[in-house]
């Protein structure tokens, strides 16, 4: 065992791991520079023996064997790139947690749909589920790794999602059942490339033998080409229909190698990504042994995940959505495609650098006018001028809200999917999106 662990970033994921670690008697430091030494939490560690600094010093890596890092702070900074000179290992949170891991392993990482495939996995796995089997949820979709492990037995499954980020930290990694859901254009400002980013994924499935399994979208010939570089046997999911020997739909009809499951029309979540994370949930029903009418039965009760194309409410007349989740250019377009009424788009946030001209023809197809706001308004005014559209450009995502209402009439759909990251504005969708649905409420009030 490692004796002086030095864990960068503390948050929820930190305070796990520094748990874990003092329990093999690690020696642990955390170093956060926006450290708040009065709260209960790090009190609570430091009775326990762990040490707590703001500085974050490449001095620090002199008394150091071992460097846990929050998966969301870049390896670019100093200290990182000091202990990578000094070839320190460095993992995220979820390589220590997998020490500890018992019974089955499900995991599940892209640039899109990961937590709703991840709830619905779940929902799924839970028609077969008791007290000597339990299924319990944890990774990047809230709960760190870390923090239920030790609750998770030989007869358990556990179900984690992963990010890109944490994936980069996990050298060893080797779930029995892999998801990729999709591989778009997501965090190259923090990978440096696109093959960076495909690499982190794949990092899913590089451990996997040929007695694991990877559930692998196959609805474009790079994320077919990536079933090549597996060892694990490839289970393929196809909105589009492309291949029939794993989860498919056809015909508006969702089925597994020809079994049919149930209609797409009676999911209770709309959209065409909605039919893919059903499409991952039941090829994992199917491998963990779920009986066809329980995975139908799941499915079909679902009604969707906070902020990720959440129904906030028929509000004077209009419909209000809240998909905040979308961070991307693609998830934005994938959410519009649900919608058949004319919607109002609220979007903005985060510039990486994305061409917003990859909206157009989603916006074209399906939105009446915009309301933009954060680092991209101004590439989204000129994408909406280029289609003629209204757009109103605001501060932000709360007085989005009132232009929102006099922009949409009754019947109309109102959709705040940004098609960015939060960080410009916010520390997290979440924020933005709970912002929002407050905003939305407070109008409704008034």
């Amino acid at each position: 065992m490692t004796k002086r662990v030095l864990v960068v970033g503390f948050a929820r994921s930190g305070a796990a791991v520094a748990r874990l670690l003092v329990k093999e008697g690690a020696a642990v430091t955390v170093s956060d520079p926006k450290l708040n030494l009065d709260d209960s939490k790090v009190q609570a560690l430091q009775a326990l023996g762990v040490t707590f600094t703001q500085a974050q010093d490449v001095d620090l890596l002199a008394d150091t064997d071992m460097i846990v890092k929050n998966p969301g702070i870049p390896y670019q900074i100093p200290i990182l790139q000091a202990a990578l000179a000094k070839q320190l290992p460095i993992y995220t949170e979820v390589a220590l947690a997998q020490r500890y891991m018992q019974g089955e392993w499900i995991a599940l990482t892209g640039s899109n749909g990961k937590t709703t495939s991840v709830e619905m996995i779940n929902a799924v796995l839970q028609q077969t589920a008791n007290n000597d089997h339990r299924v319990i949820v944890a990774g990047n979709i809230g709960t760190p790794v870390s923090e239920v492990v030790e609750q998770v037995r030989a007869t358990d499954t556990l179900v984690t999602e992963l990010s890109s980020f944490q994936l980069m930290g996990m050298p060893t990694a080797k779930p029995h059942i892999a998801v990729i859901t999709n591989i778009f254009a997501s965090h190259l400002d923090y990978h440096g490339s696109r093959e960076n980013y495909i690499k982190a994924k794949m990092g899913i499935t590089r451990n996997q033998t040929k007695k694991d399994y990877l559930v692998l979208n196959v609805d474009r010939a790079e994320w077919v080409a990536l079933g090549e570089q597996t060892k694990a046997q490839v289970i393929p999911f196809s909105r589009l229909g492309l291949d029939h020997s794993g989860a498919y739909q056809a015909n508006g009809k969702l089925y597994f190698a020809d079994e049919y499951i149930m209609d797409a029309k009676d999911l209770a979540v709309p959209g065409q990504h909605n039919i893919e994370n059903a499409l991952v949930a039941i090829a994992v029903g199917k491998l963990s042994k779920v009986k066809s009418e329980r995975i139908a039965s799941a499915l079909k009760a679902f009604t969707g995940v906070e902020h990720r194309l959440q129904l906030v409410g028929d509000i004077a007349g209009r419909t209000v959505y809240n998909d905040s989740k979308a961070t991307d250019i693609e998830a934005t377009e994938m959410a519009l495609s649900g919608f058949k009424k004319p919607v109002v788009l609220l979007a903005g946030g985060l510039d990486r650098g994305d061409d917003q001209m990859r909206l157009l023809a989603a916006v074209k197809e399906h939105v009446k006018a915009l309301v933009v706001f954060g680092q991209t308004a101004d590439k989204l005014v000129a994408m909406a001028k280029t289609l003629d559209l209204p757009v109103i450009k605001t501060k932000d995502v709360v007085t989005a809200v009132e232009p929102a209402f006099t922009l949409a009439q009754p019947g109309e759909i109102i959709l705040l999917s940004p098609a960015a990251a939060s960080w410009d504005q916010y520390p997290n969708f979440e924020t933005r999106g709970n912002l929002f649905m407050d905003a939305v409420h407070n109008y409704k009030d008034n």
